[in-house]
């Protein structure tokens, strides 16, 4: 069975099972795993002198356990390859969690504010129901970019042990990764190998939202894309602001600290409610079909 056969099954078991709670309530998630690898390396590591040289020896290791343990797994036959990259694909809860975030907000702020705060990093104890929204919008996007599209890019170029480095290194930058004083320096290698890595799936990403919404203004994405302070979630939040209208991005806090990032498409609708969520889901849903789409092509050619 070809590699992209074998993505297409894993695509389509997680968008029917997701991350079964019975499952997971019992046995720790592959990602935990992987969590707990990289604070392992931070604790004992990012110590002392050298930390950028520490950093990128501990990159070099991740990405050797990657290899290592995706070629195993492969020995163990399709089977297991479908169902381990069903497990690291993250389609049905990035779409059950947004939702959640509309739900709640249905019901009261607080609800979608508590919703939300599960999903993103910012301080979420003062939003409105647009910021609440909004928040939820670009997380949808950014993360269809790094949970969906990224690993199954990988395990399309490299097999289950490309999918397996690509998320080692993706937990390591979300963890690591950023300018403070203790992870600049140990960080820089998991920030930059991340950088290089979403380099293409971001650009695809953006593609697959914008071209089921008709929305074919690449020039214009790829400015609002140089708005965003990453060098690829913009793409993905870039298009789906033009596909659903409206501006992501923009001023929020952090620790206390109110950061006056721009928007990402300026001239968008800012009064976002519930209904803009449930878009952003729907938008989810035909990006995801596209990409499964373009793999049956791969299959049939």
């Amino acid at each position: 069975m070809s590699t992209a056969a074998l993505l297409i099954l894993a695509l389509c078991l997680d968008a029917m099972l997701g991350e079964p709670r019975w499952l997971w309530n019992r046995l720790p998630h592959p990602a935990v795993l992987m969590g707990r690898l990289v604070g392992w390396m931070d604790r004992r590591v990012n110590t002392g002198p050298a930390r950028r040289g520490k950093g990128i020896l501990c990159v070099l290791a991740l990405a050797l356990t990657g290899v290592v343990a995706g070629s195993l797994l492969e020995r163990l036959g399709a089977p297991v390859v479908i169902l381990v990259t069903a497990i690291l694909l993250a389609q049905r809860s990035l779409v059950d969690h947004v939702a959640e975030v509309g739900d709640g907000l249905r019901l009261s702020l607080m609800e979608g504010r508590r919703a939300v705060a599960r999903i993103v990093s910012r301080d979420t104890a003062a939003m409105d129901e647009s910021q609440t929204a909004r928040a939820a919008i670009e997380s949808a996007a950014e993360n269809l970019s790094d949970g969906v599209i990224a690993p199954a890019f990988w395990f399309l170029i490299a097999g289950l042990p490309g999918l397996i480095v690509y998320k080692l290194v993706n937990t390591a930058d979300s963890m690591i990764g950023y300018r403070t004083p203790r992870h600049e320096a140990f960080g820089w290698a998991a920030a930059r190998l991340d950088d290089l890595l979403n380099l293409i799936p971001a650009r695809l990403t953006a593609a697959l939202i914008a071209l089921p919404a008709k929305c074919f203004d690449f020039h214009g994405i790829r400015q609002d894309a140089e708005r965003h302070r990453s060098p690829n979630a913009g793409w993905p939040e870039a298009a789906m602001s033009r596909a659903l209208g409206i501006a992501l991005a923009g001023p929020r806090a952090y620790d206390g600290r109110m950061r006056d990032f721009p928007f990402v498409n300026p001239d968008g609708r800012r009064v976002l409610t519930p209904v803009d969520i449930d878009a952003s889901i729907a938008m989810l849903w035909k990006a995801w079909g596209l990409f499964v789409a373009l793999c049956v092509l791969i299959v049939v050619l």
